[in-house]
């Protein structure tokens, strides 16, 4: 098997996507998601299809692959800015929680203040993850019908719908608002645990 990462069709005309993708896959190896255990590069990369989907341009298609990496994949920040220049790293800051604010809750509360805050492209890519988090949620609901009435999975709806009011002030009629929206309100119509 080799070490270089998929790249799937709709990165491969798009060199610092793939770029992107493959910085992201080395600081990914070995991680998987509790929703499923595929890989945990598959999120950043249906973020990155979702903005290539709606339109955005290669930069924010790029920031949307690399948008987990400093929290967890353990990058550093300047070597995102010297790889991949200041917009993308700009953006990837401007999408990366202060891990230091506690309780979940204010440590959330900051990181969508912070979004808001920085811009268009910022709010695109942070719908597009949550859209692909929500998603993710509901998968391992299906499976473990207790997460969405734990402490965790109320916590994280909790954040989601927060999210959702956030995004619906800056542009309610935006698609992966809408589609967030509609991947919401799915997860509620879930039966309990």
């Amino acid at each position: 098997m080799s070490d270089e990462p998929f790249v799937p069709t709709f990165l491969q005309p798009l060199h610092r996507a793939r770029e992107a993708l493959t910085y992201a896959a080395a600081l990914h190896r070995g991680q998987r998601r509790l929703s499923d255990a595929a890989p945990a590069l598959l999120h950043p990369l249906e973020v990155a299809a979702l903005l290539h989907n709606a339109g955005y341009s290669e930069t924010v298609v790029a920031a949307g692959v690399l948008h987990d990496t400093i929290e967890d994949g353990g990058a550093d920040p300047d070597e995102i800015r010297a790889r991949f220049g200041d917009e993308i790293a700009n953006l990837v800051a401007a999408l990366t929680e202060d891990p230091t604010i506690e309780p979940f809750g204010d440590r959330k509360a900051a990181l969508r203040r912070q979004v808001a805050e920085y811009g268009a492209h910022a709010t695109a890519v942070y719908a597009a993850d949550k859209v692909a988090k929500v998603r993710e949620l509901r998968a391992r609901g299906c499976h473990e019908r207790t997460v969405l009435a734990g402490d965790e999975g109320r916590a994280k709806l909790a954040h989601y719908t927060e999210s959702l009011a956030m995004l619906e002030d800056r542009d309610a009629e935006h698609p992966l608002v809408r589609q967030l929206r509609f991947e919401i309100e799915a997860l509620q119509a879930m039966p309990p645990g």
